[in-house]
């Protein structure tokens, strides 16, 4: 019986080498990474407490994805492009810094968070004391 098994064994193994060239070899398997481009940003809004202002940006998955990855400068750019697009009135000195700086550390620091918020009131500052401030220079994040 055992040498039954073994001739059978080897039946099979042969059978199946003789089919491996007529399948010729393995194809390439694409993949495609769907998080890793643009849209980055869903939708912003304006919110106001007394005199202060908040634009508050909305990042998609793919955009909570790829911020704050090495070397996504370039990403970070398009979505302030696309920030723009939604919110033309935020082009305001300062806005983009902040929004930089949201864009590369908000979702280490605080992943899931609802909104980056951007102040326009907020002072320009150099990129480390932006950073010593946790993207909010001038004052705490704002209180609405």
């Amino acid at each position: 019986m055992p040498r039954l098994r073994t001739a059978a064994l080897v039946a099979v193994a042969a059978a199946a080498a003789a089919l491996i060239p007529l399948a010729g070899p393995a194809a390439p398997v694409a993949t495609a990474d769907p998080v890793s481009g643009p849209p980055f940003i869903v939708h912003t809004e304006w919110v106001r407490w007394g005199d202060l202002s908040s634009l508050r940006v909305y990042p998609t998955y793919a955009g909570r994805v790829v911020a704050g990855q090495p070397g996504t400068i370039a990403q970070g750019e398009e979505a302030w492009t696309e920030v723009l697009a939604i919110s033309p009135d935020a082009d305001l000195p300062g806005m983009r810094e902040q929004f930089m700086c949201h864009w590369q550390f908000a979702e280490v620091v605080e992943p899931g968070k609802s909104s980056w918020n951007l102040e326009p009131w907020r002072p320009q500052v150099d990129d480390n004391t932006m950073l010593a401030a946790g993207c909010n220079p001038g004052g705490t994040e704002e209180p609405f």
